[in-house]
């Protein structure tokens, strides 16, 4: 990112935090998926813990849709 570019914001305007690297394969991808979900469910509506954790499980569906799509055959 250059100097010139602004820094990613959230969505309640603060500082993005960085976002960690996802699994690279499937299975670990589907078992981050269940572990976050339960995150989500855990905790207060609305939350910014309930927040990112939508966000999270967007960015790892996403993530495993690029992979199936790339499976031979397509996987789905």
């Amino acid at each position: 990112m250059s100097k010139d570019q602004p820094k990613k914001k959230s969505a309640a305007g603060s500082p993005a935090p960085a976002e960690p690297a996802l699994p690279k394969t499937r299975e670990k991808l589907l078992e981050l998926h269940r572990e976050t979900r339960a995150r989500r469910n855990a905790a207060p509506h609305n939350s910014e813990e309930h927040r990112a954790a939508i966000d999270l499980i967007g960015r790892i569906e996403v993530e495993v849709a690029r992979i199936e799509r790339a499976m031979d055959p397509p996987r789905g």
